[in-house]
């Protein structure tokens, strides 16, 4: 194990022996069901990675729970329910999502009395008749094109224990928010949240989403990875997109094959990437975790933050 001034530096060998006793098994049905498009986890990668993970935030989960006990009684407030908030960020096509279900998932297992949720920022895009309208239909995924303000109330409304919060839906298929539909967020437990600018310090707000957060991860990798697996992806949406013209893919899986992915490497390079340099990978080192990937989403390396 190597040190840097404000995070353990742990390789793969060392990190996989962590897991000494927890035992969550996932079948290699389940690791395909929740992996992400053109994303390589493996039955391995579960037992090596996410099982040690899941250990780390056992110790954080149980210390929050009795300094929130601890904090009640000197107030003299009664015990609430207030959720454990986990948020996850990193760049497009990276791998957030799978990380985010295969969190969810392995901590339902581990606590079978509590509920754990998940939700992507994505429902907190303006609409693209909104984007259209302010001329960002090009910035889409930059801090400006969400509207921070809903997601900061979300926020409070979640950790105050509020219930039945609704949340926007966002289809990928759509490439737009899906109107007058909603996910409902009930007084979970633990609460997962998943976005690209889950880290970022919004401008015109006083109070930033990550405030919120109890434990955060930042998944990792060099930019030209990320635009192989991004390219990648957007192939294998091609490949289904075809069969539906109600999908946003569907005129570029339908046209000229070269054409589309000239129109993809674009917008990897003018949006994504741009975005990834000036507002993403800046708040890499506010993560309390860092996962970091190599060849074919591989990870070799994990950094813990000292605290």
């Amino acid at each position: 194990m190597r040190e840097s001034d404000s995070f353990y530096i742990i390789n793969r060998e060392e990190w996989k022996k962590l897991n000494n006793h927890t035992e969550i098994s996932l079948s290699d049905q389940e690791v395909e069901s929740l992996r992400s498009l053109n994303d390589q986890v493996s039955v391995k990668d579960v037992k090596e990675i996410y099982l040690p993970i899941l250990q780390i935030l056992h110790q954080y989960l149980k210390h929050y729970h009795k300094r929130q006990k601890e904090i009640k009684k000197i107030l003299n407030r009664p015990e609430s329910k207030e959720p454990y908030v986990i948020g996850i960020a990193g760049s497009v096509a990276v791998g957030k999502s799978t990380l985010a279900r295969f969190l969810q998932t392995m901590m339902a297992r581990a606590y079978p009395n509590k509920k754990v949720d998940l939700i992507t920022t994505d429902g907190f895009l303006y609409p693209n008749e909104v984007l259209q309208e302010r001329n960002l239909l090009n910035r889409k995924g930059f801090p400006e094109s969400y509207d921070m303000h809903r997601l900061i109330s979300f926020m409070g409304d979640v950790k105050s224990g509020r219930r039945n919060i609704k949340v926007p839906l966002y289809s990928h298929k759509l490439y737009n928010i899906v109107p007058d539909q909603f996910e409902t967020i009930d007084q979970p437990d633990i609460l997962i949240v998943e976005g690209i600018n889950v880290l970022q310090l919004p401008a015109n707000e006083k109070i930033f989403v990550s405030d919120f957060f109890d434990f955060s991860f930042y998944v990792d990798a060099e930019p030209d990875r990320i635009e192989k697996w991004y390219l990648e992806r957007f192939g294998l949406l091609l490949q289904t997109a075809f069969k539906d013209p109600s999908n946003y893919y569907y005129p570029y899986a339908v046209g000229d094959r070269k054409e589309a992915f000239i129109m993809a490497k674009n917008v990897w390079r003018t949006i994504n990437l741009k975005n990834l340099q000036e507002y993403i990978l800046p708040t890499r080192f506010r993560a309390d975790m860092i996962i970091h990937k190599t060849t074919d989403h591989f990870i070799d390396q994990l950094l813990l933050k000292k605290h």
